[in-house]
C-alpha cells in the first residue's frame, strides 16, 4: 500500500486536553404544550411502517456417537481366468497353474496375500454373518403415513393490474429461486397501461422480487439454463425469444428479430443438452417449431412445420402448446397441439417430411401439458380438456390409462421426479389433485383446494418436496407435501414399470382384435358384393314397377276425374235450357195481354 499524502501538525496546535467528569443533569429549556398547535397538523391513517421479516435462525450443536467398522468376510468364487483358458475344461486349467507355478514372483504374492486372507478368515469365523437374532419377534405392519400438503409461501403479484401466472421455473442450484412469467392470454383483452415485468422470487422473501425482468412484450414462458444458472430463455407474446444474463442487470442480453421470428404467442421453450449449453428450441400456435442458438439469436438455426399431412404448408400446420424433450433421446422430441393431437418428431431425419413421425390422438381439445416419465422415457403423460392420459410409444391407437372426466378443465401437469407412479395436475376451480395410481387409479391420492381463482401453472422441485402453482390473479403459491408423496415406497419402480406393462400389452391385444374385426368386415363387404349387387338391381326393379303402377293409377284417376266433370256439365245444359224456354213463352204471354188491353181502351 502506498502513502501518497503525508499530513503533519504539531501537538501544541492541538488545543486543551479534554478533561471529563460526571455531574447531575441540568435542564437547558421546558417547552409546555400548546393545543392550538394541533390544529396546524392532519392526522396520518393508515400509517404506513416498515418491519423486519427475516427468518429466525439459530445455532445448536451436538455430538453424534461414534461409528464403529467392522470387516466382514464373503464367499469368492473361482474365476480370473484368462480369455484364451476354457475355465470348465481341466487340462487348461492344470496347464495354466503349471505355468503360474514356475514364475518367480508366485511364492511372493502368495505368502502376502495368505496373510490378508488368514485375517478375514478368522473374521469370518468369529462372527456368522448369516446368524438371526430376531426369530421370536413377530413382524410389526408398517403403516403409511396419510398425504398431506401446506402452504409454505405465497408470492403475489406486486403490479395492480394483476395477470395470470403463465410459467414457472425452477433455479437450477439448490431451487432457491423461483422465476415466474406473468403475461395476459386473453386475445386483443389486455387491459391498458398493463405491465410487461416478469420476476424471479427468493423463497425465504416472499414480500418483494429479488429481480425484474423486462421484455418489449409479456413474456408466456421462462426457463433457466440448466448449466449456466445465470442465463434465463423467455418466450414473448410476441413471438420473440429473448435472453436475459441476471449479472447483467434487468434488460434483455439477447432478442431475436421479428421477421424471422414466431407469429404468435410462445407457449414452448426448451433448453437442448448440448456441449455449449447455449441452443434451445420453442413453439407457438403458429405451426413451428424454432431452434435457436443464444450467441446468433437473431434468426433460428432450423425450423420445422408441424403439418401431418406432410405437405409442409403452414396454413395445413397445427398449433403447438406444448413441447417435451428428453436429454436421453436427443433426437426425439414432442409436440402437444391445439387439435388434442400429440406430434412424435424426429430432428435427424434427412426429409422434412420423415421429420414427423407419428401422432397420438385422445384428447377434445389443447394439450396444455406433456412430460414424459423421468424413469421410464417410454410412456409420457397429457394433460387437455377434462382428463389426464398416460400414454405409451408402443400403443398408438389409444392410450393405457387416464382419469375420470372432470367438472372443471384441467390446465396443467407434471410427473413427480421422485417417485415414478405420481404425478400432479391443476383444474380452472382452484384444486390441485396428486394421483398416485399404485395407491389408487379411480380418484387422486390428495385433492387440494389451493385458492378460488383458476390454477394455470405448476411446477415441481428436483427433490419432489415442493410445488409450486400459478393462479389467474398472478399469485403463486409454494405447497410442500408429506414425506409419503416425495419418497420413494418400496418396489415402487418395479410396480409401476409392471403396471405400464400390463397395460400396453392389454391395449395392444384390443388393437389387434381391432383390426381383425375390422378385416373381416371388409372381407365380407368384399365377398357379398354380387349379392349387393342383385338385391340393388332387384330392388330397383321392384321399385321400378311400384313406380310406373302408382303413374298408371293416377293417369286413371285423372281421367275418372275428367269425365266426371263433362258428365256433370252435361246434366247442367238441359236445365239450362228449360229454363229459358220457360222464360220465352211468359214473355209471349205477356204481350199478348198488353195487345187485348189496348184493344179495349180503343
Amino acid at each position: 500500500m502506498e502513502i501518497v499524502y503525508v499530513y503533519l501538525k504539531k501537538r501544541s496546535e492541538f488545543g486543551k486536553q479534554c478533561n471529563f467528569s460526571d455531574r447531575p443533569a441540568d435542564l437547558n429549556i421546558d417547552i409546555p404544550p400548546n393545543p392550538e398547535l394541533a390544529a396546524q397538523y392532519v392526522e396520518r391513517n393508515p400509517v404506513d411502517m416498515g418491519i423486519q421479516c427475516s427468518v429466525s435462525m439459530s445455532e445448536h450443536e451436538a455430538n453424534t456417537e461414534r461409528f464403529e467398522m467392522e470387516t466382514r468376510g464373503v464367499n469368492h468364487v473361482e474365476g480370473g481366468w484368462p480369455k484364451d483358458v476354457n475355465s470348465l475344461e481341466l487340462e487348461q486349467t492344470i496347464r495354466f497353474r503349471k505355468k503360474v507355478e514356475k514364475d518367480e514372483n508366485y511364492i511372493n504374492a502368495i505368502v502376502q496375500l495368505g496373510s490378508i486372507m488368514e485375517h478375514c478368515i478368522k473374521q469370518n469365523n468369529a462372527i456368522d454373518i448369516y446368524q438371526e437374532y430376531f426369530n421370536d419377534e413377530e413382524e410389526v405392519e408398517v403403516t403409511d403415513e396419510a398425504s398431506s400438503a401446506k402452504t409454505i409461501n405465497v408470492f403475489r403479484d406486486p403490479q395492480e393490474i394483476k395477470r395470470t401466472a403463465t410459467h414457472l421455473s425452477w433455479h437450477p442450484d439448490g431451487n432457491r429461486k423461483l422465476a415466474v412469467a406473468y403475461s395476459c392470454l386473453d386475445f386483443q383483452r389486455a387491459p391498458a397501461g398493463m405491465s410487461h415485468e416478469s420476476y424471479i422470487w427468493d423463497l425465504e422473501n416472499p414480500n418483494r422480487p429479488e429481480m425484474a425482468l423486462k421484455p418489449s412484450s409479456p413474456l408466456v414462458t421462462l426457463e433457466y439454463n440448466p448449466k449456466d444458472s445465470h442465463v434465463i430463455l423467455g418466450g414473448c407474446y410476441n413471438g420473440q425469444i429473448a435472453c436475459w444474463d441476471t449479472r447483467k442487470g434487468s434488460l434483455v442480453a439477447e432478442l431475436s428479430t421479428i421477421e424471422f421470428s414466431h407469429r404468435d404467442p410462445v407457449y414452448g421453450s426448451i433448453w437442448l443438452q448440448s456441449k455449449t449449453g447455449t441452443e434451445c428450441f420453442s413453439a407457438s400456435t403458429d405451426g413451428q417449431v424454432m431452434w435457436w442458438d443464444i450467441r446468433k439469436i437473431s434468426e433460428p438455426t432450423e425450423v420445422v412445420i408441424l403439418d401431418i399431412t406432410k405437405k409442409e404448408q403452414l396454413e395445413n400446420a397445427l398449433g403447438a402448446i406444448s413441447l417435451e424433450f428428453e436429454s436421453t433421446l436427443p433426437t426425439k422430441f414432442m409436440v402437444g397441439t391445439e387439435q388434442g393431437i400429440v406430434i412424435s418428431c424426429n430432428r435427424k431425419a434427412k426429409t422434412s417430411a420423415e421429420k414427423i413421425v407419428c401422432t397420438f390422438s385422445g384428447h377434445h381439445g389443447p394439450i396444455y401439458a406433456l412430460q414424459r416419465n423421468p424413469f421410464y422415457p417410454k410412456n409420457f403423460l397429457t394433460v387437455g380438456d377434462w382428463t389426464a392420459r398416460i400414454w405409451s410409444e408402443d400403443s398408438r391407437e389409444s392410450s393405457i390409462m387416464w382419469t375420470k372426466y372432470h367438472m372443471a378443465h384441467l390446465t396443467d401437469g407434471a410427473w413427480s421426479p421422485v417417485r415414478p407412479a405420481v404425478f400432479f395436475t391443476t383444474k380452472t376451480d382452484g384444486t390441485l389433485d396428486i394421483w398416485d395410481f399404485v395407491f389408487k387409479q379411480s380418484d387422486p391420492a390428495l385433492s387440494l383446494k389451493v385458492c378460488d381463482e383458476a390454477l394455470y401453472c405448476l411446477r415441481v422441485q428436483d427433490n419432489g418436496c415442493l410445488i409450486a402453482c400459478g393462479s389467474q390473479q398472478g399469485t403463486t403459491t409454494l405447497l410442500e407435501v408429506s414425506s409419503g408423496l416425495s419418497t420413494v415406497q418400496r418396489n415402487e419402480k418395479n410396480i409401476a414399470f409392471s403396471i405400464f406393462e400390463r397395460e400396453t400389452r392389454r391395449e395392444k391385444i384390443l388393437e389387434a382384435r381391432q383390426k381383425e374385426m375390422r378385416l373381416k368386415e371388409k372381407g365380407k363387404t368384399e365377398g357379398k358384393d354380387d349379392d349387393q349387387k342383385d338385391k340393388e338391381l332387384a330392388t330397383n326393379l321392384e321399385e321400378m314397377v311400384a313406380k310406373a303402377e302408382q303413374e298408371f293409377f293416377d293417369i286413371i284417376f285423372t281421367e275418372l276425374k275428367k269425365k266426371e266433370a263433362e258428365a256433370m256439365e252435361k246434366k247442367a245444359k238441359p236445365k239450362k235450357q228449360s229454363l229459358e224456354m220457360d222464360e220465352e213463352v211468359e214473355e209471349d204471354n205477356t204481350g199478348e195481354e198488353e195487345g187485348g188491353d189496348e184493344e179495349k181502351s180503343a
